[in-house]
């Protein structure tokens, strides 16, 4: 028993030390590691703590601590608990977060420009049953629609619908989802699913889309089969009962790249070879923690050469020198210009693969040229790809997306 006891005192000591260590450091390699550790101690501490004492006390109780290593055990869990509920008050207050970064950028009473009917629909409160269950994501209400494709390439060319199961006689707007997985792996049934249910028993229909993945194929491709959804939800959206006026995007650490670059690359002909013709511009953009300057020009991390061997070798397939055209393309920074779409971008202050250095520089960038307001949430505590699973800052996360593009969706009315 004081065996089990040493494993679970070691993996706690391993992720608290992990957590709580500097994000901004020079690093080899991708540090997956780190946030494999990471992730629990940060968006699961909610359960992870009470279960650790549980299981602490069931070993206690078998006789865990008759050893003289059950009560360094204890002594080490003991120390480390404080830094899970440290995480654990950290999600407590992300309502407060969230409400203050929409104030700043939409003005304290932009609650006030959003209709009476669409207000209706916001959630003021979030409650345990909405997060009790971290992996329950299908509801009653909400219908998916799977393996649609949008172009002839199989599997990798699909796309996912979710709608309310009673359509109402008015088209509803639409938020395209772009996975994250660095550009190497990730699927349409794995991500954003709390976002995209929530958001379709709302009123909304979220499209979750599948693209070509490196290293099959370099980028651009990614982008331009991106761009290939957005034209199949513009030419065929209405027979779902999607507002194809507004469509709005969404993604997460690669995903989070493509869906800055799908907002600043709009009705780009070079990217849309095949639908020259068709409007992808985009109403709104909520990109998630994305690496928004792959040449990191303003010093926003110390790996610079790591992300030029990551991307270089299995995605770019050529490095900055050899076609540095190609490498600006990728950089969201590169394309930002006055016309930009509203913009909310979300970034948790605990990220170990994309630092929290990126959103905050992307964010000021952006607000500097754009006309369009420009919303920086800055999570604290929270790490990478926190937003898969269901949890207090999920919610809270996810209503202050719902209340940013029912705004915009108003001042687009107006």
């Amino acid at each position: 028993m004081s065996w089990l006891l040493s494993l679970l005192a070691l993996f706690n000591l391993i992720s608290t030390v992990l957590v709580f260590s500097p994000r901004i450091v020079p690093r080899k390699s991708v540090p997956f590691g780190i946030f494999a550790f990471a992730l629990p101690a940060t968006e699961l501490s909610w359960i992870w703590l009470p279960m650790q004492i549980s299981i602490t006390a069931l070993l206690a109780w078998g006789g865990a601590l008759e050893s003289a290593l059950g009560p360094l055990a204890l002594a080490v869990l003991l120390m480390t608990w404080p830094g899970l509920a440290w995480n654990i008050w950290k999600a407590a207050g992300t309502e407060v977060i969230v409400e203050d970064a929409l104030c700043k950028s939409l003005g304290d009473t932009y609650r006030d420009d959003i209709p009476e009917a669409s207000r209706e629909t916001f959630r003021e409160q979030v409650h345990f049953s909405d997060w009790c269950n971290p992996i329950r994501f299908a509801r009653n209400d909400v219908e998916v629609i799977r393996d649609i494709p949008y172009a002839p390439g199989g599997i990798r060319q699909q796309l996912n619908i979710y709608r309310p199961r009673n359509l109402p006689e008015n088209s509803l707007p639409v938020l395209l989802q772009i996975h994250g997985g660095g550009f190497l792996w990730g699927n349409k049934d794995q991500q954003a699913q709390p976002l995209l249910h929530t958001l379709a028993s709302r009123g909304w229909i979220g499209v979750s889309i599948n693209y070509r993945l490196s290293p099959s194929v370099g980028f651009p491709t990614h982008l331009e089969d991106c761009k290939r959804a957005l034209c199949w939800i513009k030419e065929n959206g209405a027979e779902y009962g999607m507002d194809t006026n507004f469509v709005a995007v969404t993604g997460g650490s690669a995903g989070g790249i493509l869906t800055a670059l799908m907002g600043l690359t709009c009705n780009k002909p070079e990217l849309q070879q095949d639908t020259p013709d068709v409007d992808t511009s985009l109403q709104a953009v909520v990109p998630f923690y994305g690496l928004y300057d792959l040449l990191s020009r303003y010093g926003q991390h110390e790996n610079q050469a790591m992300w030029e061997d990551f991307l270089g070798g299995k995605v770019l397939f050529e490095s900055p020198e050899e076609n540095p055209d190609l490498w600006e393309l990728a950089s969201p920074i590169s394309d930002i210009h006055p016309d930009a779409p509203p913009f909310m971008i979300i970034h948790g202050s605990f990220d170990s693969l994309c630092l929290v250095t990126e959103g905050r520089v992307f964010s000021e960038k952006l607000a500097e040229v754009s006309k369009n307001p420009v919303v920086y949430l800055e999570l604290p505590g929270a790490e990478h790809a926190y937003d898969t699973i269901r949890s207090v800052r999920t919610e809270h996360t996810i209503d202050g997306i719902h209340r940013f593009l029912e705004w915009v969706r108003a001042q687009q009315g107006k």
